[in-house]
């Protein structure tokens, strides 16, 4: 039978022409949900937009509606779109802590290059951090070495430097020639002591060593489990630079989500566990939060636990709690790491008391 001229030789043809012209011709119904404009336009990523006008003008009109939103980056991300560093920039800038905001950092540094980044505002400079990628090391020491930078500034550079083998070495290297600025230093052993590169934490620990408690010879946890803390002021010492715990876990959403959560910690641990998860934390390292050593075929070294796993790609969550994808065609190798994430010799930052005030704490979070 002969085909009648004028229909679609495939469905999927049709319908796809009929979704560029919706695009199209209904303007004002975009305009009003942005959210149902962005999941119609995610069906068609990948779609040739030069090739496909109609569909083109849709795409550039939610994206211009959608700008400094998340849909915004990932309107970008999914049709390859050019032209957008500096809003992406921004989005990077505002959002630094976001697996999103440095998605957004790298969709401009591809487009622009890391010199296009200039001039580093904190946001940015926590961005580059966060991406924990060894191409922004020149970028980060740039900041640290600059005097004249703002100190929050510099201390979010050695922070992010610390997460870079290369970067942490610098860090080394300047306090070795006591050129690492004083009000620094606090900053980079907070950084270093949780380093996962063996040569670098032990060196870090003789040139920028913890602070030291008044705990070298803590009683057994047999003999702790029996002192009374104060919860208030374990809050408080939970939320201290030189311990931040908060800076690997959530308590009620408050904190970064990498390690596991603690809003219910004291329902699952007893006081003796408690105790022992934080002296000897590689000893009961909970499934699923295994730490991983990557290597890429460009150079990186990611480091953190794997949040989801596909055929294709894997999900890297860092320290931090960003989370990265990365092809599995680009990874080298890839080993477990036999250590917990979690920093060991916590306590050593601690008086005694303030030790026992965490646990205290730590065993009021309860399952409502």
């Amino acid at each position: 039978m002969t085909r009648p001229q004028g229909r679609a030789r495939c469905p999927q043809r049709a319908v796809f022409l009929l979704l560029c012209a919706l695009c199209a011709l209904c303007g004002e119904i975009w305009a009003q949900s942005n959210t149902a404009a962005v999941e119609a336009l995610s069906r068609l990523k990948g779609m040739d937009l030069e090739a496909n006008p109609a569909l083109k003008k849709a795409v550039l009109n939610v994206l211009e509606k959608t700008r400094g939103a998340p849909q915004f980056v990932e309107i970008v991300r999914d049709f390859k779109l050019k032209g957008q560093a500096k809003e992406l920039l921004l989005f990077a800038e505002k959002n630094p802590t976001e697996s999103l905001g440095i998605e957004a950092l790298r969709l401009a540094v591809a487009e622009v290059g890391a010199e296009g980044l200039q001039p580093l505002s904190l946001g940015l400079i926590q961005a580059i951090g966060n991406a924990n990628d060894k191409d922004f090391f020149p970028a980060l020491a740039r900041v640290l070495d600059d005097a004249t930078q703002p100190i929050d500034n510099r201390k979010a550079a050695v922070k992010g430097l610390a997460q870079i083998e290369e970067g942490a070495a610098h860090i080394l290297k300047l306090a070795g020639e006591e050129k690492l600025d004083p009000a620094l230093k606090f900053t980079a052993s907070a950084a270093l002591a949780s380093a996962r590169w063996p040569n670098i934490k032990t060196e870090a620990a003789k040139l920028l060593p913890l602070p030291q408690g008044q705990n070298a010879a803590l009683p057994p946890v047999a003999e702790l489990v029996k002192l009374k803390g104060d919860a208030a002021n374990g809050a408080k010492v939970y939320r201290r630079p030189e311990v931040n715990c908060i800076a690997c876990h959530q308590v009620n959403g408050e904190g970064v989500d990498f390690g596991p959560a603690l809003s219910e910690i004291g329902t699952k641990l007893a006081r003796e566990a408690l105790y022992e998860s934080i002296l000897d934390p590689t000893s009961g390292i909970s499934f699923g939060y295994e730490a991983w050593n990557f290597e890429l075929k460009n150079g990186d070294e990611p480091f953190g636990i794997i949040s989801s796993e596909t055929n294709e790609e894997v999900t890297v969550k860092t320290q931090n709690g960003i989370s990265t994808k990365y092809k599995k065609s680009d990874i080298a190798s890839r080993r477990q790491s036999k250590l917990s994430i979690m920093p060991a010799g916590l306590q050593m930052a601690m008086s005694q008391q303030d030790f026992v005030d965490l646990i205290e704490y730590l065993a009021s979070l309860k399952k409502r």
